[in-house]
């Protein structure tokens, strides 16, 4: 049923996502103003890198370790822990969670750019809809969503001001999206650092349950 989940990167690219899509051989690519991720359904060849390269030089390949050949780059390996949603979060909301909008746009970003800066570009929020609690008119707490296909979507910028820490904002904020999902007639998945036990935790007590290891591989030019 989740085998799209093997590469969310590509099948999201050849669906939901097709509009920010940069093709180069095999590979996929999601426009570097938009996300600086790429997946392959084989190995991403030296030439679909190389030639991403060009225009993106610091990026992440989804999936089994790319062939580089003689590309002369730096290469690191972030393995994560897949989740998926199966059921609603029923859970009692104390938060007013807002749906960010185009003139959120700037704090979101500077929010969000303060914990993940290479994950997040000028226009990832074009990816899905993003939520927020604020507090004394600050953004403290957001979740969104990002890599989408035709019948799953993922939950992902899971990020609290270290002032707020908890609070149960993120549990809130999770359950919220994840259920927006499940309206949108989807079925909600998340990636976490297989080492960041807190978050996962958080998921697993949500109702997420694990469906395996996945392998991202960044490439430096």
């Amino acid at each position: 049923m989740y085998e799209k989940l093997d590469n969310p990167i590509y099948h999201s690219l050849n669906e939901y996502h097709k509009k920010f899509c940069l093709n180069f051989g095999d590979s996929k690519f999601y426009d570097p103003e938009v996300a600086t991720f790429g997946g392959s359904l084989n190995r991403a060849k030296e030439n679909d890198i190389t030639e991403y390269a060009k225009i993106c030089d610091d990026f992440l390949i989804f999936g089994a370790k790319p062939d580089l050949g003689d590309f002369k780059t730096e290469m690191s390996q972030l393995v994560c822990d897949q989740y998926v949603l199966e059921n609603t979060i029923e859970l009692d909301f104390t938060e007013e969670i807002i749906e960010l909008q185009n003139e959120d746009h700037d704090e979101l970003l500077t929010f969000i750019k303060k914990f993940y800066p290479h994950y997040f570009k000028s226009r990832t929020p074009e990816l899905g809809r993003y939520f927020g609690i604020f507090k004394d008119d600050k953004l403290v707490a957001v979740t969104g969503q990002r890599m989408q296909m035709e019948d799953m979507t993922e939950v992902s910028a899971v990020i609290t001001d270290t002032d707020y820490l908890g609070k149960g904002l993120a549990k809130q904020l999770v359950a919220f999206v994840s259920n927006i999902i499940f309206e949108d007639g989807k079925t909600p998945f998340l990636h976490v650092a297989e080492n960041n036990l807190g978050a996962k935790k958080l998921y697993e007590k949500l109702g997420f349950e694990l469906r395996g290891k996945i392998n991202l591989w960044g490439v430096k030019r």
